[in-house]
């Protein structure tokens, strides 16, 4: 794309982006969900041992996880399927808005929230004697790339979800993947090295290095400093990544842009 494509193409995604974040903000049904729900982790910070690492990285990967549950995924996948089966994605498909661009814009709510929930993690976590992040460079790409996935994720799922209704069943899989790994301590240390192949699982490990410069086994003592955590993120990085070029080819492979018949 040209730069003068590119222009017009923004404008466009901030037009459509807008709208969309207007819509979120007038339901608030949607609204609570989107936000309501990922901060309640976070007052559990408020009852935990102060400065407990271990107990707060727990909270903490819960909170930014039901931020990428709720307004990340949930959200998306609920827009674009009562979008889809009204026709106005068909609609805007057939004027100059082009396909990433609705994705794009579509998507952009629940990354905002995304980013908002992030920020005030740091700051009611630093509140409760939680550090700074160690590597807030790579916290952020860790954000970034979890985002990406699971907006994929609900793409994808909207692929075999006939109506905005089914969604809470259609979604069931994908939230209870993007759960399992936040009980990884709870299984067995043999089904570890399988738990740790999930989403969310490397969300949460990667939430412990790159945050608190810790490994991912509770209990452990070592740290990490800002050059360390790049090498020892590195495993559970790859993961992360590998999901979401798995989950963007599936969304790209299955995407479905009228009703279902």
């Amino acid at each position: 794309m040209s730069t003068l494509d590119l222009a017009p193409a923004t404008r466009r995604v901030t037009r459509l982006a807008r709208t969309n974040s207007v819509l979120i903000m007038r339901n608030w049904l949607t609204l609570s969900y989107a936000v309501v729900m990922p901060l309640l982790p976070l007052g559990m910070l408020f009852f935990a041992p102060h400065g407990d690492v271990d107990a707060g990285s727990g909270y903490v990967a819960t909170g930014l996880m039901m931020a990428l549950m709720f307004p990340v995924y949930y959200n998306l996948l609920s827009m674009f399927v009562s979008r889809r089966d009204e026709l106005v994605l068909k609609r805007l498909r057939t004027g100059e808005v082009r396909d990433p661009e609705l994705v794009l814009s579509m998507a952009f709510p629940g990354f905002a929230v995304m980013l908002l929930v992030s920020l005030l993690t740091v700051g009611v976590a630093m509140a409760n004697g939680l550090p700074f992040p160690v590597n807030p460079v790579l916290l952020l790409v860790v954000v970034l790339l979890s985002t990406a996935t699971f907006s994929a994720l609900a793409l994808w799922t909207a692929s075999w979800t006939r109506t905005a209704e089914a969604a809470q069943m259609t979604s069931m899989p994908v939230v209870v993947l993007a759960m399992l790994g936040l009980f990884k301590p709870v299984f067995p240390e043999s089904a570890h090295a399988w738990v740790s192949l999930l989403p969310s699982t490397a969300v949460s490990d990667l939430l412990r290095v790159t945050w608190f410069g810790r490994p991912s086994e509770l209990g452990t003592a070592e740290r990490f400093d800002f050059w360390a955590t790049w090498s020892q993120a590195a495993p559970a990085l790859g993961v992360l990544v590998a999901w979401t070029v798995l989950s963007i080819w599936l969304a790209r492979r299955a995407m479905q842009w009228e009703p279902r018949s």
